[in-house]
């Protein structure tokens, strides 16, 4: 059998094992044990799939993951994050759909917090989708708002994703989350416009209740005192980045610096909060290492037999247009994320993309704003959207896969039209990088 068969078998046994039902992570890795074994040659093959799995999470550049984790855990454990929702709750009133508002709002100003999607997504999904359910909402209107803007980390600074994005591809780090900010918030509306569409729509999908009237003297005592100190932890992020200060992991760490001490002085810093966010710091951190080591040897072995290349040679040698080879890379990185992680998806396809983007002359800041749009929408692209599987976790229970799945989609189209208009308008993505370069 040619490599590139067997690494067609390897695809097809963990294709197989997810539609049995297995956890995706365990499905790579029984794809891996079996695509090793034939590729690289029986024992020595397994061992290198446990060299290549160790190398892979003792990457430097992963040490942000935990403690971008941590931090989000952290404001949650503290009370800060419900300190926040409060004061957002408060300033929305009697707005119909509010709670579905409320959890675009909370989870895009936690995406400046977290930078992790899927951090993002759990700690959002799990504090929003019960009280929803409690309050009579639909299950499409509790599950679509957290699925859809779980994956705003990815866009909006600090996003860990996409600082590995430039580091790999050779992008200015700075410009890359600089111009995901006003694509993230022009996606914030436009998930906003979905759920005002729905409630008009169907008013019985999100049921008005009553709300106490909130005095204007209230809601700025409210504001000033839980959200805007924050504005200290996103400095301490994105701010440090950008000032070229610290690393990526170096801001990760002041943010969790800066959110303990904000906790501290509001005397929530409890011992029973550290202990609670360092065991959902080990939980999340050890799932998501997980899916890294599994999916990342998957993506070599087929890498390794020649199957990816393939695919992403014949979907860019199907057009000449620039336009044309952008799209099919968009398609490509969409496909791929179905089946793989995001890390992977990138350490796959940047060798061969970037040398393209460059010779089509296109910005590379404009074109890594778009990959990571790319690899968002593949988070929640159905069948095997990583965030999909995730809220199925979180979700009420009873809720089946194809309810998650019809939730997200409104969501999706919200992706396409942003991506759209990047491409149509690229002052969206370049315009704050083009001002902070001057």
């Amino acid at each position: 059998m040619s490599p590139e068969a067997l690494g067609a078998l390897t695809f097809a046994v963990a294709l197989v094992l997810m539609l049995a039902g297995m956890p995706v992570a365990f499905a790579l890795l029984a794809a891996n044990l079996v695509g090793a074994w034939f590729l690289l040659g029986d024992l020595p093959g397994l061992l290198q799939v446990v060299d290549n799995a160790t190398a892979q999470v003792t990457s430097f550049t992963l040490v942000a993951v935990p403690l971008f984790v941590l931090m989000g855990a952290l404001l949650f454990r503290s009370g800060l994050a419900l300190r926040v929702f409060d004061a957002l709750d408060a300033l929305f009133g009697r707005l119909p759909g509010r709670l579905c508002y409320l959890t675009v709002a909370g989870s895009t100003a936690f995406s400046t917090l977290t930078g992790s999607s899927l951090a993002n997504t759990a700690m959002v999904g799990a504090l929003m989708v019960p009280e929803m359910e409690r309050r009579g909402y639909a299950r499409h209107m509790a599950i679509g708002p957290v699925v859809g803007t779980g994956g705003l980390a990815m866009l909006i600074p600090p996003s860990s994703l996409g600082v590995l994005l430039g580091s790999l591809a050779g992008i200015n780090i700075g410009a890359l989350l600089i111009a995901g900010l006003l694509p993230g918030l022009l996606l914030a509306v436009l998930y906003c416009a979905v759920i005002w569409l729905q409630v008009r729509r169907d008013p019985s999908s999100a049921p008005a209740y009553d709300v106490a009237a909130v005095p204007p003297g209230e809601r700025l005592r409210l504001t000033v005192r839980n959200i805007l100190p924050l504005g200290l932890v996103l400095f301490s992020v994105v701010g440090l980045i950008v000032l070229g200060i610290a690393t990526p992991s170096e801001a990760a760490a002041f943010g969790v610096l800066s959110v303990a001490a904000i906790a501290a002085g509001c005397r929530c810093l409890t011992r029973t909060a550290i202990s609670q966010a360092l065991a959902d710091t080990a939980s999340v951190t050890g799932m998501v290492f997980l899916l890294v080591i599994a999916a990342s040897v998957f993506s070599q072995l087929l890498a390794f037999s020649g199957a990816s290349r393939v695919a992403v040679d014949f979907a860019l040698g199907l057009g000449s247009d620039p336009l044309v080879i952008l799209l099919l890379m968009f398609a490509v990185l969409l496909l791929l994320g179905m089946f793989v992680d995001q890390i992977s998806i990138m350490l796959l396809t940047i060798p061969v993309f970037m040398p393209v983007v460059k010779a089509l002359g296109l910005d590379p800041v404009w074109f890594g704003l778009l990959m990571l749009l790319a690899l968002e929408m593949s988070l929640t692209t159905p069948p095997f959207g990583l965030l999909l599987f995730l809220m199925m976790g979180v979700a009420p229970k009873g809720t089946t896969f194809g309810q998650v799945t019809r939730a997200a989609v409104p969501y999706l189209a919200c992706n396409l039209v942003a991506a759209a208009l990047i491409i149509a308008f690229p002052a969206i993505a370049l315009w704050l990088p083009q001002v902070w370069l001057r």
